[in-house]
């Protein structure tokens, strides 16, 4: 796995100077480093994951984004899905994985999978900012698999774009 840490400070738990700089300077946060972690732990039982960049990793309420490179959300989501299950259980906390660098549509389309969306809107306030106006489609009586508020946190925290959310049967 590749990372902006050096995989010796990963492995041993040991930051150097370099590593230690960029985590006092906020470039890198204690989330980040747990991680990290993990995944590299991950990497002996599936070797799909030695070739992903890890970004970094947001939390929002109960829910965790793992933010990889372009073109590795497929390898994290391989396995059947035991890669995420076994991160899910690890933190305890359900996992949302998204793409470093998307376009606004597959970052959203990321995030709310497995719901797929109808319309993407901006609006304009009267204030001069902008909010983002995503039309889900859900099943009748369909229970939502995620939290609608940590994901506008996550979007907030990620990409600094307000989120308002709706729904269309």
């Amino acid at each position: 796995m590749k990372t902006e840490l050096c995989s010796f400070c990963l492995k041993s738990g040991m930051l150097c100077q370099k590593c230690s700089a960029k985590v006092k300077s906020g470039e890198i946060s204690e989330l980040d480093l747990k991680i990290a972690r993990l995944l590299l732990t991950l990497e002996k039982k599936y070797p799909s994951l030695q070739n992903i960049y890890f970004h970094g990793a947001v939390e929002a309420s109960r829910t965790l984004a793992i933010v990889v490179g372009h073109g590795d959300v497929p390898r994290l989501l391989g396995y059947g899905g035991k890669i995420v299950r076994s991160l899910s259980g690890e933190t305890g906390k359900s996992i949302r994985i998204l793409e470093y660098g998307a376009d606004d549509r597959k970052f959203l389309e990321d995030l709310f999978m497995p719901l797929s969306i109808l319309t993407i809107n901006t609006i304009w306030l009267p204030d001069g900012t902008t909010e983002t106006r995503v039309i889900l489609r859900r099943k009748r009586r369909a229970k939502l698999p995620f939290d609608i508020s940590a994901l506008k946190e996550i979007t907030r925290k990620v990409r600094k774009m307000t989120l308002r959310v709706e729904f269309a049967s």
